[in-house]
């Protein structure tokens, strides 16, 4: 089954105002004539309606970087879903890797935004991926299973099959370093074997799963040709609109 291809830029702490319209404003045109892959623009809350109303009249889908699970209440700092779905966002980024070890989220806690997202109509984009010292200890396997296992917990088969699963090496994620093609598709397959043994063939067809660790427009092509890579999570080359827009060309 050929899945459609999603770019998503994670802008993380990153514009003000002014920036997010002129980098719309420069991405639009070399965008343009783009047909068969999904862009994916996730930018801080404040920006949030900035890029949404420059995205008028197009094809660009609009997500944010986190949410809360909770509806309301008092959570000072906090995002909740209703509030995402009111500035027309689509899909949300939960798990990121800073999000766990920055901030210290588990995957208990995870799992309940995961949930809190699909209750809202919002399609999670959920991050996995292991620490350098996972890996040197040869974990990788056992930490992407666990989240896998842990963060999808409640989740019906139904609505699986829309989620986006996002590949991030933590080791990897804005240090220049990037896994290698085959670390990349290994890890993906993975993944997509866990999704088949717990929720059928069907669904695993349908799981888009993304790459991201320093994915630059010159490796993305390496990745793209890579069996079952769905596209990238891009975190520094989407912070510009020419290396943005040159990653939408594989």
């Amino acid at each position: 089954m050929k899945r459609r291809p999603i770019i998503a830029a994670n802008w993380k702490m990153h514009k003000v105002t002014a920036e997010a319209k002129s980098f719309m404003a420069e991405l639009l045109p070399k965008i343009s004539d783009l047909r068969n892959v999904d862009v994916l623009i996730c930018p801080p809350f404040p920006l949030i309606s900035t890029v949404d109303h420059a995205r008028e009249g197009t094809n660009i889908l609009l997500g944010a970087q986190n949410m809360h699970f909770e509806e309301k209440g008092a959570f000072t700092g906090e995002v909740a879903p209703a509030m995402l779905k009111d500035l027309n966002c689509e899909f949300v980024i939960l798990g990121h890797s800073e999000r766990r070890w920055v901030f210290g989220e588990c995957d208990t806690f995870i799992n309940k935004k995961v949930l809190s997202a699909f209750e809202h109509d919002l399609i999670p984009v959920l991050c996995v991926g292991e620490r350098l010292e996972d890996r040197e200890k040869n974990q990788t396997d056992q930490i992407i299973l666990n989240q896998l296992e842990n963060g999808l917990k409640g989740v019906s088969e139904q609505l699986l099959g829309n989620i986006v699963i996002a590949y991030e090496p933590v080791w990897a994620i804005g240090t220049g370093k990037n896994a290698t093609a085959k670390d990349a598709k290994d890890a993906i397959a993975l993944i997509r074997e866990f999704i088949h043994s717990r929720f059928g063939t069907a669904t695993a067809e349908k799981v888009r799963i993304l790459y991201g660790g320093s994915v630059k427009p010159e490796n993305i092509k390496t990745y793209m040709e890579q069996d079952g890579i769905d596209g990238a999570l891009v975190g520094g080359a989407s912070l510009e609109a020419d290396s943005f827009a040159k990653l939408t060309i594989f």
